[in-house]
């Protein structure tokens, strides 16, 4: 059995991306799964799988209930933040492809901004009375208590072994921006920015900007499963799952993988390409658009080594030249990323990896056919590769 093409996400649906939305966390899962279902031409009685991230306040059971879903066959959770966003998708597709479900809603809430801020130091996350807690024991005490903190040193490490610059994490952000502002959608619609602005914003920790941390959002996305055989009957093209994957590494903290022999590399997205790239029988070439995961600029280049799009120490040299522009040769993120558009733990890259694939993206890339997603760095984490249905 293979997971490979077994099945496909048939609906998207998103709330808008606001910094304070007014309205509860569950209120934002349910209008986002019911434009999802909506988008699919199904209905809540066809749904009987959910899945979601440890950190969403969402209970399926309260999901189901707000929504009038009848019987859930499987339920499912995954760790790790953002990391767990594509293993979201991994996790329903198994079931599809299983019998276990047969259609499965993944989805995403979180009043991020007006809420709980995820880039605040929280006491809370050394308190807690398991290992998560001890490990965070060990940093909290030190100042690394926010995730900028923990990003900048592995940042600063690779700045010093490969002689990459301020400027080249800036040029994520400037891409990322330029397509924000021509995204409708996104919180940084009409808003690019320069080099030169990324450079003049303000230090958070060294050696990272304002403009190199991704925004707070309030908001929720949802993403619609099913067979492969069941989405051609359904409204829109479907993006087919070529590949899924989760992936840990070697002495794996969560944001703290300090122990390891080398500490400017993300091994565990490593773990998670070669998995995508077996499944899929593609290689990096064979890529028409990038959706990486963006909370912090220096993990995109980080994430394009480990990926095999180029070397150790070579993506300052592999984005130049006009890469990542939508009519370069690995357009990233169109949507404007979470740098640009908004941060919903990478959920609406994944909704914009299906646009891609069905034709109808805002920033519409010629001509795609495969699309690469990644989940949050610094934790174990996962990726897909998203097709178009070749049946």
């Amino acid at each position: 059995m293979t997971l490979s093409g077994a099945a496909a996400i048939v609906g998207v649906g998103a709330t808008e991306f606001s910094k304070d939305s007014g309205r509860s966390e569950l209120r934002l899962a349910a209008e986002a799964v019911q434009a999802a279902l909506a988008d699919a031409g199904l209905r809540p009685s066809d749904v009987d799988g959910l899945v979601s991230f440890t950190m969403d306040s969402n209970a399926e059971v309260a999901v189901a209930r707000e929504l009038g879903i009848p019987e859930l066959t499987f339920f499912s959770r995954i760790h790790y933040g953002g990391g767990a966003a594509a293993a979201t998708v991994q996790q329903a597709a198994m079931a599809v492809a299983t019998g276990v479900a047969d259609v499965v809603v993944a989805y995403r809430a979180f009043n991020e901004r007006s809420g709980m801020r995820f880039g605040q130091v929280s006491a809370a996350a050394a308190g807690q009375v398991n290992s998560s807690g001890v490990d965070n024991s060990f940093h909290y005490p030190m100042g690394l208590g926010t995730p900028a903190a923990t990003v900048a040193m592995v940042a600063q490490r690779y700045l010093h072994e490969y002689g990459a610059t301020s400027e080249d994490f800036g040029r994520v952000a400037v891409v990322d921006r330029k397509h924000a502002a021509t995204n409708p959608r996104a919180w940084f619609h009409g808003k690019p920015i320069t080099l030169a602005e990324h450079q003049a914003s303000r230090w958070i920790v060294e050696p990272l900007h304002l403009l190199d941390c991704c925004q707070e959002t309030d908001g929720a996305v949802a993403l619609v499963v099913t067979s492969a055989a069941r989405a051609r009957d359904l409204p829109h093209p479907p993006a087919v799952v070529t590949a899924a994957a989760q992936g840990s590494g070697p002495d794996q903290y969560t944001m703290t993988s300090y122990y390891r022999d080398e500490l400017a590399a993300l091994p565990e997205m490593g773990v998670v390409g070669r998995q995508l790239w077996a499944q899929s029988g593609l290689r990096p070439e064979d890529v028409d658009v990038a959706v990486l995961y963006d909370h912090f600029t220096p993990y995109v280049l980080l994430q394009l080594e480990e990926l095999g799009f180029c070397g150790r120490g070579e993506a300052k040299d592999f984005i130049g030249g006009g890469t990542l522009e939508l009519d370069g040769a690995l357009p990233l993120n169109p949507h404007g990323g979470q740098l640009g558009e908004a941060y919903v733990h990478g959920m609406n890259g994944i909704a914009e990896a299906v646009r891609q694939v069905r034709g109808t993206a805002v920033n519409q890339v010629a001509g795609v056919e495969h699309v690469l997603v990644t989940a949050g760095t610094g934790v174990p984490t996962s990726g897909l590769v998203l097709a178009r249905d070749a049946g």
